[in-house]
């Protein structure tokens, strides 16, 4: 992950195991990391959020009752309810209503047990980590394996947290650096959606960053901006002064044809080596529900398509690394 620039693709992709191995264990645990690093992953994936007292712990979203047992917790029951994060009504619980003592009381879950019902027999084997125990376990197993395991956090809503008085980035910061993490030349990439909050930790750490994007929407803190102009050639240029690399969705590194088969690279990803970024694409899940048609095999949304060949195919067209919820099958793809 290191943040030197280039004109050319890795000669050998990182698999960044997304959330861990997350098509075998309820994400963003330790079994789902460790799982990933027995099956080969270069680097794990934390999504950030922050607590009430301004705790940073690993779980997809501020809003927990999809991924944790708090809505089987009585003494959590009044505790529900909605807020507006980034323009959209979500209701349930909220990290940001508890504080880190209180979510460690909490059991992590399978978020897709229709589609990962082998995962979702994990459910309750886990707590909620925070940023430093998943830094620790990528130590730990760089020890244990010989190998660096990379880090590839993400800050989660930090516009949202803003507004609740809880300033995402000096708290990831002053994380980066507790960590030993603060250095261009350190084992993490740190992303957002964002643009504002990796343009202030630039100012605040010199960790390298990725600037992630879709394949639709903006910026939640930038309004009217749009990710479509981002990954233009003028667009990744300008990622490129705060940022070294950016995070795409998979569907803007590779065309699609009209009957859901892989038709070849779109520009994107030499469009980024040219401005000196390095390309990391979302994320490759093995089941039909995620795959275009023509990769689709087996009669249910469950079922697993093809995902190798969308793997090879990214990987043929120059990227960097990929994010997964299978490591095992990225780094079979790769080759090794």
């Amino acid at each position: 992950m290191a943040s030197a620039r280039t004109a050319t693709a890795s000669p050998r992709p990182q698999v960044v195991a997304h959330r861990g191995a997350s098509g075998y264990r309820p994400e963003h645990t330790a079994s789902a990391y460790l799982l990933a690093i027995a099956q080969g992953a270069d680097v794990i994936e934390p999504d950030l959020v922050l607590t009430k007292d301004g705790a940073l712990v690993a779980r997809h979203e501020n809003e927990i009752g999809g991924t944790t047992d708090v809505a089987s917790r009585p003494e959590f029951a009044a505790r529900r309810t909605a807020r507006d994060i980034d323009g959209e009504r979500v209701e349930g619980w909220f990290t940001e209503d508890f504080t880190l003592a209180e979510l460690k009381t909490l059991r992590a879950r399978e978020r897709l047990p229709q589609l990962r019902p082998g995962s979702a027999r994990h459910d309750g084997e886990d707590d909620v980590l925070t940023f430093a125990e998943v830094a620790d376990l990528a130590r730990r197993e760089s020890a244990r394996t010989g190998r660096t395991i990379g880090l590839c956090p993400e800050m989660k809503h930090p516009a949202h947290f803003r507004r609740l008085g809880l300033a995402f980035e000096p708290i990831m910061a002053a994380a980066l650096k507790a960590e030993g993490l603060d250095a261009a030349t350190a084992p993490v990439l740190v992303q957002c959606f964002e643009v504002g909050p990796l343009k202030t930790l630039s100012t605040l750490s010199k960790a390298p960053r990725v600037q992630l994007v879709s394949a639709e929407g903006g910026p939640a803190d930038l309004p009217g901006a749009r990710y479509a102009d981002m990954v233009t050639a003028e667009g990744l240029k300008a990622i490129a002064v705060y940022a070294q690399a950016v995070g795409p969705e998979w569907r803007q590194v590779l065309k699609v044809d009209g009957a859901g088969a892989l038709a070849g690279p779109k520009s994107l990803v030499a469009d980024a080596h040219a401005a000196g970024l390095k390309v990391f694409p979302w994320t490759v899940r093995a089941e039909n529900a995620f795959l275009p048609p023509g990769l689709r095999r087996g009669a249910t949304p469950a079922d697993h398509g093809d995902a190798a060949s969308l793997l090879k195919a990214l990987y043929a067209a120059g990227v960097d690394g990929v994010f997964c919820d299978f490591p095992d099958l990225a780094v079979a793809a790769r080759g090794a």
